[in-house]
């Protein structure tokens, strides 16, 4: 079957994109459609052209898979294929449905005419990447939807429903009816009533102050887009649609887009847009491994993971059995959940009506046989690997067979947990990342018996949770927490030799990071990390740890929750105040162990902590643990708050080139203090460097 569909009805010809999952303009579409504009061109007896997508939309634009390939490039070009349509002398008419975005509503706009469902989505969404619109989106929505709404638009990258739009130049009807009936019958009134093509290119933006306007844009878009320079280039070429005439707009366009498409933050947000979608793919797993029904599921333990895995299953409308071993510990859960709740109610995304019905899918239980016929559960009780015996000897013993058994984990030994029932196959690892019920990263934890089937389910579970899953093995820390200790080694050795919190945390939020490494320990509870210290230093003796962390725990000073950590808090209040029994609890422990302080950088502080973790991130890729580089950096950029700006740990090494980050790493190998042998260079990452290659 080829990718477009020809149909000659009377007057009107019909030419269909059929190009599944989205009709994305590639080349092979391009040069389809092309072909298909000149066939109605010469075809005697039309007088008018239906351009319409099968399946679920118009078209989501370019086709990302050939993305950053010589495809994207060969002709016919989409420039190409819009002037061929807005040139047609035959009035062209855009019928939209589903997605209408990017590439897909630069072609609508070169049509002379426009339909669409009310409910269809309507975006130009390149900025997410980084990018502009390059097909002349920036020239022409001006001119249909007027100046201010198509800078928002633009701007934002968001999509708005066609009803929204209805009344503008945009959509000439809104089809309530078949769409492709309703297409055809205004082609008909079009030649019955001899309408000449409109083109859009022909339009003139109109505003009663534009200049004032794009000023007040340009202010407003440089207070919000940080360091992504995107958005004001977005403004930048819209001005150009006002002050020049088209052919010099387009230029303009295109001169920015090319600019923008050599920047190392659209090369970082591309790199995170294709690696999402990377996670999905499983070499040994494919795409048409059959997936086992997931109809119900139970959760073990109501506490502030066990509620927010609880959510994110009623979210996705699977009911859930929720099991503890005490009344007031379900009812504190039951109202924590309420609660959370609550919050969406006052901002309005969500109804009294709407908790009702997800509360409804909750059943409290406090017996284990309750929960025997679910077909998933997923337990979340406290990080020790003789309660999760308890727990797995129990639920073996209870769960149906083909019952899913899933450990929330953060750092144990999956197979061992495994290996504490008689059907290792059906065991798995759900990492969910706190709050659970916001978080958008889900390590998915393959243990050396995890069934295909089992992987493959949970991968698909996540997307129905709207979560982005991530395949790890089985380490102590699996990808994101095992590299993590490695980078808070490095924050307490940064303190034993001279820097303070709030130092390094101020260096950290400057290269991007919404809260410095002091400040994540103080919200998430220092007594955590501490926890693990503790089984670390039993099971790894040879690991070399600074103690000072160590040391403000035996104060009791675990973070926000007990108003005093790393830093000190009023109560009621998050703010972090640099604590002066800290500064001197650090400065009395570097003259305990012999170090004298000296004066750090900002730089040695974010390099000694990002190439911790992209050393460790490269050990992970060479065990496996990691499927490919990219993982790792979704799961930086969604887990630990790596800026998406620069793509992730991995990519960020990239950036910087491997051999410079090798050369640094020796570097702090001379560096008596900590532990120098950490910074000998992965065998991958070493092999990278001398070659002049990259991890992506």
């Amino acid at each position: 079957m080829g990718v477009t569909n020809f149909e000659k009805l009377g007057t009107v010809a019909v030419i269909t994109m059929q190009s599944p999952p989205v009709n994305g303009l590639g080349q092979t579409l391009r040069a389809a459609l092309l072909k298909a504009l000149d066939k109605a061109l010469v075809s005697r007896g039309v007088k008018a052209i239906v351009l319409i997508g099968s399946g679920s939309g118009f078209s989501a634009g370019a086709d990302i898979r050939e993305f950053n390939s010589p495809k994207m490039l060969a002709p016919p070009s989409l420039h190409t294929l819009i002037a061929a349509f807005e040139a047609s002398p035959k009035p062209v008419i855009a019928a939209v449905h589903g997605a209408c975005m990017g590439g897909g509503l630069e072609l609508a706009l070169g049509c002379h005419y426009r339909m669409a469902k009310p409910d269809a989505q309507i975006a130009l969404p390149e900025v997410k990447l980084g990018l502009l619109p390059g097909a002349g989106g920036t020239q022409r929505l001006p001119r249909v939807l007027g100046l201010e709404a198509a800078v928002n638009m633009i701007a934002s990258g968001n999509s708005i429903p066609a009803e929204k739009l209805a009344g503008t130049p945009l959509f000439d009807e809104i089809a309530t009816g078949d769409l492709r009936e309703s297409a055809i019958a205004l082609a008909e009134r079009v030649i019955k009533e001899k309408r000449p093509p409109v083109r859009v290119r022909d339009l003139t933006v109109r505003h009663p102050n534009a200049a004032g306007f794009l000023m007040f844009a340009r202010n407003t878009v440089a207070s919000v887009a940080g360091p992504y320079p995107a958005p004001g280039k977005c403004v930048e070429a819209v001005k150009a649609a006002v002050e020049l005439p088209f052919d010099e707009g387009i230029a303009t366009e295109r001169r920015l887009f090319i600019e923008l498409m050599m920047t190392p933050e659209s090369k970082a947000l591309r790199h995170v847009f294709f690696g999402e979608r990377a996670t999905a793919r499983i070499p040994d797993v494919p795409e048409s491994t059959p997936t086992r029904p997931i109809r119900s599921a139970a959760v073990i333990g109501a506490g502030t993971m066990g509620g927010g895995i609880t959510m994110n299953f009623i979210n996705a409308g699977i009911p859930v059995t929720l099991l503890e071993m005490k009344q007031e510990a379900l009812d504190r859960g039951l109202a924590t959940i309420r609660g959370n709740y609550g919050g969406a109610v006052k901002k309005g995304r969500m109804t009294e009506a709407d908790v009702e019905a997800r509360m409804r899918l909750i059943t409290p239980v406090l017996d284990y046989a309750a929960i025997a016929q679910a077909d998933i559960v997923v337990e979340a009780v406290f990080e020790d690997m003789a309660v999760k015996q308890k727990v797995f000897e129990e639920l073996d013993a209870v769960m149906k067979g083909g019952a899913i058994l899933a450990t929330n984990t953060s750092t144990l030994d999956v197979n061992r947990i495994a290996a504490f029932t008689k059907r290792p196959g059906d065991v798995v690892g759900t990492h969910f990342f706190s709050p659970a019920n916001v978080m958008r990263l889900l390590e998915v934890v393959r243990g050396a018996q995890t069934a295909p089937d089992v992987l493959a389910t949970v991968m698909k579970l996540g997307k129905a949770m709207k979560k982005i899953a991530v395949v790890a093995g089985v380490c102590d820390g699996f990808i994101g927490n095992r590299m993590l200790e490695q980078m808070i080694r490095q924050t307490q050795f940064l303190l034993d030799e001279g820097a303070l919190p709030k130092q390094v945390d101020a260096a950290m939020e400057k290269f991007g990071f919404a809260m410095g490494p002091f400040r994540v320990g103080d919200l998430a509870g220092n007594d955590i990390s501490w926890a693990v210290r503790k089984r670390r230093y039993v099971e790894k003796p040879m690991v070399v740890y600074s103690r000072i962390a160590d040391r403000l725990c035996e104060q009791g000073r675990f973070g926000q929750k007990t108003g005093a950590g790393w830093y000190d808090y009023k109560p009621g209040d998050r703010t972090a105040r640099p604590s002066a029994a800290v500064e001197q609890m650090i400065i009395d422990y570097s003259k305990e162990i012999g170090v004298k302080r000296r004066a750090i950088s900002d730089e040695e502080i974010v390099d000694r902590i990002v190439f911790a973790l992209v050393n460790e991130g490269a050990k992970i890729l060479e065990e496996g643990i990691a499927l490919r580089a990219s993982d790792i950096d979704i799961v930086y950029l969604n887990g630990y708050g790596f800026p998406a700006f620069r793509g992730g740990p991995m990519l960020y090494a990239d950036t910087v080139g491997l051999d410079v980050v090798v050369r640094r790493m020796m570097q702090f190998a001379r560096n008596r203090h900590g532990d120098p042998s950490m910074w000998k260079p992965a065998r991958s990452l070493a092999r990278l460097a001398a070659a002049g290659k990259t991890f992506s």
